[in-house]
């Protein structure tokens, strides 16, 4: 494990494996709330945070609890050490920062059943992952999910200041813009190995 391999896992999860532009993991909450920035700045940090979290508590228990003999039961241990983590983060929200609490309504608590965190403690382990190389990569994750949520937001506030048809108004034109900065990504496929050559 070298350095250059840990920031080719980092970049790799912000840009070329971008959970919600490339695997679409993680879609309820990228368009539920990602109509303002500062809601979407939110939801991306508290998702970030629980993904590290998640990950933080799930390795050791992959790896040092369950195992080869009860690797059945990881489905169900991550979901419930996820959820418990999104309570641990909506209680922290509603204590210091109300207004941000308020703000994501009911998509905070759907953080619990966010694909994109399972899938990023899943993918940790399936990719063989040690400690440090499964908390950067789900650093990345966090930080590319955080990045389509500011991206996103900013294209849909263009979108709002704009008159699309009117068939195409409301969710048709967002998914029509989803599916644009989506495509976007794939210019970084062979960018990020490059530049570490």
């Amino acid at each position: 494990m070298t350095l250059k391999s840990l920031i080719l896992i980092l970049m790799s999860g912000v840009l070329v494996n971008n959970y919600v532009l490339q695997r679409f993991l993680g879609i309820c909450p990228f368009l539920g709330v990602s109509k303002k920035f500062q809601q979407a700045s939110g939801m991306g940090i508290a998702v970030t945070f629980v993904m590290l979290c998640a990950t933080a508590v799930t390795w050791p228990i992959q790896t040092y609890i369950l195992g080869e003999k009860l690797a059945y039961l990881q489905t169900i241990v991550f979901i419930l050490v996820i959820a418990a983590l999104v309570q641990f983060v909506e209680l922290v929200l509603k204590k210091f920062i109300p207004a941000l609490h308020a703000s994501l309504g009911v998509y905070l608590p759907l953080i619990t059943t966010n694909c994109a965190v399972l899938g990023v403690t899943i993918n940790n382990i399936t990719d063989g992952y040690n400690f440090l190389e499964s908390m950067v990569s789900s650093l990345g994750v966090g930080l590319g999910f955080l990045l389509a949520m500011v991206l996103f937001a900013g294209v849909r506030s263009k979108i709002d200041n704009s008159a699309p048809p009117k068939c195409l108004q409301g969710l048709p034109v967002t998914l029509i813009a989803a599916a644009i900065v989506s495509l976007s990504f794939y210019g970084f496929a062979g960018v990020v190995e490059n530049l570490l050559k």
